[in-house]
């Protein structure tokens, strides 16, 4: 009896073999679950109705190019029907192992027709033969808080399930790929990692005194200080320049190596800041010497394999054809279920896959167990999602030794939601209040008591030779653009590709560092992860977050005594966006007409955030109802952290003759299907715009959009090479995400 098709060294892959190894990769990962039984269990039975002779003579005949490739005959309902007798609801992580999650009443309803199917009696009877300890003695036992919770119910499933997926797929390509299934163990640990960085920041200990180095010493310090509390919920709260990135690093891997916890999870709202975190634990893990050993030595320990970056922006090779770097092929090896010590990624890769249903997308959740997760800038998470989002934090750090840390210079007031309220989290640095006042950079000018045109913002813009000024919406950002009038304006939006958008920081950066006049008027879209230092930032009226945000590109590097921080109520200009941003730029018109003294005290946005919860739904989809019924289907139909209805449009009509190719040459691949689509998508994203729906419904209709696969076209109309896709000579503000 087989499981799978001969390798590439000509062997079958023995069914036994298979049921075995999967068993014991599965019992070796729930038992960070408190469920290394029921993971055996599991594992040992996912398969048996391969044990069904109809499935053998399907396997012999693909082999044989008889039979079309794929899974042939439905296999998974014979060890799920065992399941059920012994394990329950568990049964259905068995029926889901290829398909994905549905719900228990899916499988009630699946149970009735396999009672009935005499092809998975003879599967079982065959099973028994060739397994002795097919069937457990007890029922396994299971953690107290599964029974106690559907809540919790419904994440130790989605973690075991993510066992079972990750074990099952890891014993099958060890089978057909054991060349380059060797390379997916990370060669660095925990220890060698803190040895890298505590050389690192030795030379920060050594650097000139000032403000700036003795507040990032002490908040370095206070981390260390903190990583030997226990396993839990904890805020760093630290201002913009006080090295929260290498002291949240610190505290993390001390943590780790205190409580033997596995790898660290860095998580970030925005893909650039995503990249830049990336290239700066990389630059520390990978690239640096100690005293004992050469960066080439150090090379050969790590092997490159330090810091993963996953979120869609990395290009991933989609197998290990002969002649790729052994890097990528670890990479996506361990993209494929987290398999590192350090991982850095993107909000939404880490929520929505914690939502999922996707085998594929679950597969990695279960290292979430015993690790540290950094929630970078955690006052972005998506406020109509923060219950669901918060319950499943609450969960990780009650019940599996994981460790969360929110991290951000605005601490949002979490606490004041439900679904986190009995949660005891612990303060990472005392005091941090004074850190703030020590690191303060900005005065604020709030200039809302009569509304401003946009000349009158537009002049206040030309009283400095480098100016910002943050709008929110594009309509608005390109409307202030034409009142300044121009032509070395520059502006930011996602109305620029992608690569549009990387050039303008550039050329920003540049006129910045050589004194140049620089005016540039952006979107909310350089309020994060855009380093950026401008002695004069105008904000248009918004969330209190997002105006701190913008602040954060005032007097950056602190060579002024003071930036200038206007915040101004717009005359003119487009609705605000509803829900919690609209909500939150009224709670911050209301908060500042009455006193509030300074927003980068650390109380300011903590009221902020109090109002905001307690005005909007932190559970707007109602998705809480649906994990309660263990409905993951229906869990992950709601869970959506980015609207689902746009599609994406690659530009070709941007930048020098060989991007302009490089964007032709994909469109070309796509349309003749010619390549991996999933990777010429990857490469394509430098080029992409998102518009709405609808939108792109209408363009394709008028023929400016013409479909290359579903959901993406190729834009054959025009492109500003300042304000970005435009249509017939118009702005298409209101239409694109």
């Amino acid at each position: 009896m087989y499981a799978h098709s001969p390798n590439t060294a000509g062997q079958w892959h023995r069914l036994e073999e298979h049921l075995r190894g999967t068993a014991a990769r599965a019992e070796a990962f729930a038992r960070a679950l408190g469920a290394p039984e029921a993971g055996r269990l599991l594992g040992l039975w996912h398969d048996l109705g391969k044990f069904n002779p109809e499935w053998q003579e399907y396997l012999r005949r693909a082999h044989a190019g008889q039979a079309a490739r794929g899974h042939g005959p439905p296999h998974a309902s014979t060890g799920a029907l065992l399941a059920m007798r012994h394990l329950g609801p568990l049964a259905m992580l068995i029926q889901a192992h290829h398909a994905g999650l549905v719900s228990p009443e899916h499988l009630r309803q699946q149970a009735a027709a396999w009672q009935k199917d005499p092809a998975i009696e003879t599967a079982l009877t065959a099973a028994h033969a060739a397994l002795a300890d097919l069937e457990p003695a007890a029922r396994p036992p299971l953690p107290a808080h599964v029974n106690s919770n559907p809540l919790s119910a419904e994440l130790f499933l989605r973690l075991l399930f993510s066992a079972l997926i990750d074990a099952d797929r890891l014993d099958t390509a060890a089978h057909g790929h054991a060349e380059t299934e060797a390379m997916r163990s990370a060669d660095a640990d925990m220890q060698e990692l803190w040895r890298r960085l505590e050389a690192a920041q030795r030379q920060y200990d050594t650097a000139p005194d000032s403000t700036v180095n003795r507040v990032r010493r002490e908040v370095y310090r206070a981390c260390l200080a903190a990583a030997d509390g226990p396993t839990g919920l904890y805020r760093l709260t630290v201002p913009t320049g006080g090295g929260k990135t290498r002291s949240g690093m610190a505290f993390a891997l001390r943590h780790a190596i205190r409580h033997g916890l596995r790898r660290v999870v860095i998580a970030v709202p925005y893909l650039t800041i995503t990249q830049q975190t990336a290239g700066t634990l990389r630059s520390v893990f990978e690239r640096g010497t100690t005293t004992e050993q050469t960066a080439a030595e150090l090379r050969g320990i790590l092997g490159e394999r330090a810091v993963l970056e996953h979120h869609s922006g990395v290009t991933v090779h989609p197998k290990a054809e002969e002649g790729f770097r052994g890097e990528d092929v670890w990479s996506r090896l361990s993209a494929e279920n987290w398999d590192a010590p350090v991982i850095v990624t993107t909000t939404v890769q880490l929520f929505e896959s914690l939502f999922s249903s996707r085998p594929s997308a679950v597969r990695k959740l279960h290292r979430l167990a015993e690790s540290v997760i950094i929630l970078d800038e955690a006052q972005a998470l998506p406020v109509h999602l923060l219950t669901p989002i918060l319950n499943v934090l609450g969960e990780l750090t009650a019940h599996y030794t994981t460790t969360v840390v929110l991290s951000t210079a605005t601490q949002p007031a979490f606490a004041t939601i439900p679904a986190f309220r009995d949660v005891p989290a612990q303060e990472i640095v005392p005091r941090p209040e004074r850190h703030f006042a020590a690191l303060k950079r900005v005065t604020y000018d709030w200039r809302t008591e009569r509304p401003l045109s946009w000349p009158e913002v537009a002049e206040l813009m030309r009283s400095e030779r480098q100016a910002l000024a943050v709008l929110n919406t594009k309509a608005d950002a390109l409307a202030l653009l034409d009142a300044l009038d121009d032509p070395q304006a520059l502006h930011l939006s996602t109305l620029l590709c992608g690569a549009h958008r990387q050039q303008v920081v550039v050329e920003v950066k540049t006129r910045l560092a050589a004194g140049e006049p620089c005016r540039l008027i952006s979107t909310q879209v350089v309020e994060a992860g855009v380093d950026l230092d401008f002695p004069l930032v105008l904000r248009a009226l918004g969330p209190l977050d997002s105006i701190i945000q913008a602040a954060g590109r005032c007097n950056r590097e602190g060579r002024l005594a003071a930036g200038r921080m206007i915040v101004f109520e717009p005359a003119e200009g487009r609705r605000l966006p509803g829900g919690a941003y609209g909500a939150g730029a009224d709670i911050t018109r209301a908060i500042t007409g009455d006193g509030l003294l300074d927003p980068d005290h650390p109380e300011a946005p903590a009221r902020y955030f109090r109002l905001l919860y307690g005005t909007v739904s932190t559970d707007r989809e109602r998705i809480q109802d649906s994990r309660a019924a263990l409905d993951y289907a229906e869990t992950a139909r709601r869970f959506r952290m980015i609207d689902d209805h746009t599609e994406s449009v690659i530009v070709t009509r941007y930048g020098t003759d060989a991007q302009r190719d490089a964007a032709h040459r994909l469109v070309d691949q796509l349309r003749g299907q010619a390549g991996n689509a999933r990777e010429l998508l990857r490469q394509a994203q430098p080029y992409l715009v998102s518009l709405r729906a609808w939108a792109a419904e209408r363009y394709r209709r008028e023929t400016l959009i013409e479909e290359l696969l579903p959901g993406v076209g190729a834009w054959h109309g025009e492109y500003d090479q300042v304000r970005g896709l435009t249509a017939a000579g118009q702005s298409l503000a209101e239409y694109v995400i």
